[in-house]
């Protein structure tokens, strides 16, 4: 072994958590961005999306050509485990993953080509 370390082949967030995250940083952001950020392809990436509004967790409002996401943070999250000691929302989950308002991203911005 040459002291690099492997990259492990597990990720700690689901892919449901990956896109709730894009969402939450880029209320605007399309489909495929989001497929392309999370390593999934765009019909994945749809399907998740239709979950997340179906259960009430993203509301997703139409504007003009484009969709616009709202998460709904003040949900509590679906895990067990999180709800042992005292209720976790998905609100608490995002500042953790993305800072104070959400917005400040843990992932570094893409560069556009024009």
């Amino acid at each position: 072994m040459t002291g690099a370390r492997e990259i492990p082949r597990y990720q700690f967030l689901t892919n449901h958590a990956q896109v709730l995250l894009c969402v939450a940083h880029d209320p605007g952001i399309r489909l495929r961005d989001i497929a392309e950020i999370v390593g999934v392809t765009e019909r994945s990436a749809h399907r998740i999306v239709s979950e997340l509004v179906e259960d009430g967790y993203v509301a997703r409002e139409r504007v003009g050509r484009r969709n616009v996401y709202k998460v709904k943070s003040e949900l509590p999250l679906r895990h067990s485990l999180t709800q042992q000691t005292e209720e976790r929302r998905i609100g608490d989950l995002l500042e953790v993953l993305l800072g104070k308002d959400g917005r400040e991203s843990a992932r570094p911005q893409r560069q556009r080509t024009i």
